[in-house]
């Protein structure tokens, strides 16, 4: 008896990309817990599975593996990626009982990876089977480098949010260093959903958490083109090739491979096919439609509608000679499916959500006429609605698989392309096929792993060091231009609320400011959030004290009394009369909140909210909102305590900062004596605002801008600074006041 080798295309593109490149990267050991995966099917167990395939095997009794993959993944999870929420009373049975069986299962595999784990592994979780998985691992190792990547769609906050587990499986996910997406779309999605959920605070770049950073990213997957050009050579392929080719002589073939579900689109496409022989009868006899419909489980109504409607065209078309639906209900061999995707004239996919097609990544690679040159560069019928169409820039025949009539057109345009226009397209889609490989995706996904573990670390509280005072003392001594940059709120003074204007601010705070203002060679600039004229009343009696209000908004340099505007006042109006609407909505549908207006942002205070968690729910719904709404306008909401702030993206601490710096480019040259116009820069801060200062700073001396530099975080949170101080405002002060005694 013969084995048969199913087709590729559906799942095949991971292993295979991950056999290939393990086979480069001897620093990956596939002997632990990287390599653990599905092996065998329910009621099967293969003991001898870890030594065969060189993986850690995870044993889950049959009442186990059906609830969490049957009837939690396929009936709850796989629906919801793909915007079709379950509400047949069946599935909400299923989520109920089948959560526990979820949990159960993942919990085996992070069992099975904590024991096995080794310091300097590296764990690599896929998809949405195992979604609970890094957090658990990261509980019992907090020192592991965890990436999780999710290979379908990622839905937007609406339909995720349906979910009753939905905190769980975003707090699991966030138990990796690194989440990866096929595209930035799901990227975007996640984040949101995040911060509307969680209440959290989501960056392009990733979520920042209470203790650490988890960067986000996307990278599409792709197939091996190696193993598929040696798979295409051999000569079972060419066997089927010259079956197909007298089989279909004459006849202009258009070809599908498709799960037979709701979200593979099957049902439409032959719609749209009938459609197309309907409008179109000079077609009839000369173009066949190949569907290989892959069972997806017990026989449906799905199932019974297909049927009826390859029954209906057939019945209508065909003769003695022709039928134009051949409707496979079985999967095919690799043979076969490759003969297929060489001698097609077109692909059809017709998918309502996807990730990433890799069929028609294959299909586009069979066409460049290698092994049949008499047909070749074949015309891509895509959906707009999978992954992949990002990818491709409209050089594909992109089709909205409910509109009918537009798919009924793209076949007809894709059967009477010229051949200019076909090798044209096809030429652009082989380029970013020949690219985004999957051994590109895999090195490339691991690569930002290594990164973002190594910066993560570097963040981590438990890794940067404390101040030392001797060191900074050294180094302010030998200085001769120095600038201080000092957060206000919870680094000079305690912190008070948001909206609390603090009429005197404590006397040590100016009188160490004071101090420091006394030696000419020093330049010291404070940063708040609040109002100008709210700075200008606390420091009314620091002479020479620079201010930046609102966050960078608004700059005073030293010595000045006037208040220059940074930020753009036209726009700052613009943006925030889209927003004032949003929030009052919000704030008619919250007791006890109310809204603050600033010169260039909008808070939502709901500290005094009757009912706070309540409350709290809106304001992550607010800030959503306003983040989804108003991403052109260059705004983003975020939450802080018992707030949500909305303010601009180009106006920043980090930018006033900036302008700072090129100012005392501009006032103090360099000369034979002084070789930098800063050569001892010295921020503090404790808020995520000051982060971006951080970095920045850090920025300068990496590139020898300025010769001694030195960030200081108070908080708890990682941090981009290079070193921490635990005594909070009394440390600050203690600090400076130290500086400032030095002659």
């Amino acid at each position: 008896m013969s084995s048969i080798r199913k087709a590729g295309g559906m799942n095949e593109g991971p292993h295979r990309s991950v056999r290939r490149c393990l086979g480069k990267q001897s620093r990956i050991r596939i002997d632990r817990a990287n390599d653990t995966g599905w092996e065998g099917n329910v009621g099967e167990r293969r003991d001898d599975a870890g030594d065969a395939y060189d993986m850690l095997t995870v044993f889950c009794s049959d009442k186990d593996f059906d609830g969490h993959y049957s009837h939690f993944c396929k009936q709850m999870l796989w629906p919801v990626f793909h915007y079709q929420i379950p509400d047949n009373p069946k599935s909400k049975a299923y989520e109920d009982h089948s959560w526990k069986y979820y949990v159960k299962v993942n919990q085996a595999f992070a069992d099975k990876i904590i024991q096995n784990w080794k310091r300097g592994d590296v764990i690599w979780i896929h998809d949405y089977h195992l979604l609970l998985v890094p957090g658990m691992i990261r509980k019992k190792l907090p020192e592991a480098k965890i990436g999780f990547f999710l290979h379908v769609a990622f839905p937007s906050s609406e339909v995720f949010r349906c979910l009753a587990v939905r905190k769980e499986l975003l707090e699991g996910m966030l138990g990796a260093n690194l989440i990866g997406f096929q595209i930035q779309e799901y990227t975007r999605h996640f984040l949101l959903t995040c911060s509307r959920i969680l209440t959290v605070e989501a960056t392009p770049e990733g979520i920042q958490l209470e203790d650490r950073f988890v960067d986000v990213v996307h990278s599409a997957i792709g197939i091996d083109p190696v193993s598929l050009n040696k798979h295409r050579e051999e000569n079972e392929v060419k066997k089927w090739l010259a079956i197909m080719q007298e089989r279909y002589q004459g006849k202009k073939l258009i070809v599908a491979r498709d799960k037979l579900d709701h979200v593979r689109g099957v049902r439409q496409k032959l719609l749209a096919y009938e459609l197309f022989l309907n409008k179109n009868p000079e077609w009839r006899e000369n173009t066949v439609l190949i569907q290989v419909a892959l069972s997806a489980g017990e026989p449906t109504e799905l199932d019974a509608a297909v049927s009826d409607i390859v029954t209906r065209v057939n019945s209508t078309w065909a003769n003695l000679a022709y039928q134009p639906v051949v409707y496979l209900k079985q999967d095919i061999d690799y043979a076969q499916y490759l003969a297929l995707l060489s001698i097609a004239d077109a692909l059809m996919i017709t998918s309502q959500r996807e990730g990433m097609n890799l069929t028609s990544h294959e299909y586009l690679f069979c066409q460049d006429g290698k092994i049949y040159p008499n047909k070749k560069h074949g015309s891509l019928i895509l959906s707009e609605f999978t992954g992949t169409s990002s990818l491709f820039g409209r050089n594909e025949l992109s089709v909205n698989p409910w509109d009918y009539r537009q798919c009924a057109d793209a076949i007809k345009q894709a059967l009477e392309m010229s051949e200019e226009e076909k090798t044209r397209r096809w030429e652009k889609l082989y380029q970013s096929v020949a690219h985004q490989t999957g051994s590109h995706w895999f090195t490339e996904f691991l690569s930002h792993l290594d990164r973002s573990y190594e910066e993560q670390h570097k963040r981590d509280q438990t890794y940067v060091p404390r101040l030392s005072m001797s060191s900074v003392t050294a180094k302010y001594a030998g200085s001769q231009r120095r600038l201080f940059i000092l957060d206000y709120e919870g680094t000079l003074v305690s912190w008070g609320p948001v909206n609390q204007i603090i009429p005197v601010s404590p006397q040590r705070t100016l009188d160490v400011l004071n101090d420091l203002l006394l030696d000419d060679r020093n330049t010291v600039y404070v940063m708040s959030g609040r109002r100008p004229e709210e700075l200008d009343r606390v420091f009314r009696r620091v002479p020479n004290l620079g201010l930046i209000a609102e966050n960078g908004c608004f700059l005073k340099d030293c010595g000045s009394e006037e208040w220059v505007a940074m930020a753009d006042a036209d726009q700052i109006t613009n943006w925030k009369e889209s927003v004032k609407p949003i929030m009052q909505y919000y704030l008619e549908r919250t007791p006890g909140t109310h809204v603050e207006e600033r010169r260039c942002s909008l808070l939502f205070h709901y500290n005094n909210a009757e009912d706070y968690e309540s409350a709290s729910r809106q304001a992550s719904d607010c800030a959503s909102h306003v983040n989804d709404a108003c991403e052109s306008l260059r705004v983003h909401a975020v939450a802080t305590d018992g707030a949500i702030v909305v303010e601009p993206l180009d106006w920043t601490k980090c930018t006033a900062a900036q302008r700072v710096f090129e100012q005392l480019g501009e006032h103090m040259k360099s000369d034979e004596t002084h070789k930098q116009p800063v050569d001892f820069l010295m921020v503090v801060g404790d808020g995520r605002e000051d982060e971006k200062v951080f970095r920045w700073a850090n920025n300068l001396g990496d590139q020898n801008q300025i010769k001694n530099v030195i960030t200081v975080s108070l908080g708890s949170r990682s941090t981009e600074a290079a070193a921490t101080l635990t005594q909070g405002v009394s440390g600050v002060l203690n600090c400076l006041q130290r500086l400032a005694s030095v002659s």
